[in-house]
């Protein structure tokens, strides 16, 4: 029998030091990047993300592994702070778990997600996304 997502979840925020929105922004401060893997349609509704990098769920590992063909520019060494956002925090830290798998020691996640963000009324964007295909 299968353990469910709730194990699952458990098991991938294990050992990682997530961040609330505040920590989060002095993260991105520092030299972090801030990936923001929610759909259009979440963007549309809760805003932008001041200098988020927006890529898709589906192709998140091949775009931060530096050692991928298809990385983004940024995208430049495995001990690099990433930052993942998505709109509550969960779908987040199962994506950090996939970074982590590939080696990128530092990545994590934004508790409580976009939805947090918002109510420590940290910064939204009316600018348009950087969305990286």
């Amino acid at each position: 029998m299968s353990p469910g997502v709730d194990a699952l979840l458990e098991q991938a925020r294990a050992g990682v030091r997530r961040l609330t929105p505040h920590q989060a922004v002095e993260a991105i401060r520092a030299g972090a990047l801030l990936i923001d893997t929610r759909t259009e349609r979440q963007r549309s509704e809760q805003g932008e993300l001041p200098g988020a990098i927006v890529i898709e769920r589906a192709v998140l590992e091949w775009r931060l592994d530096p050692a991928s063909t298809w990385r983004i520019p940024e995208a430049t060494r495995y001990d690099r702070e990433v930052v993942v956002v998505c709109r509550e925090g969960y779908s987040s830290s199962l994506a950090v778990a996939g970074l982590r798998a590939l080696g990128l020691r530092h990545a994590t996640d934004v508790i409580g997600g976009v939805e947090a963000w918002r109510e420590a009324e940290l910064p939204i964007s009316d600018r348009p996304a950087d969305v990286r295909h």
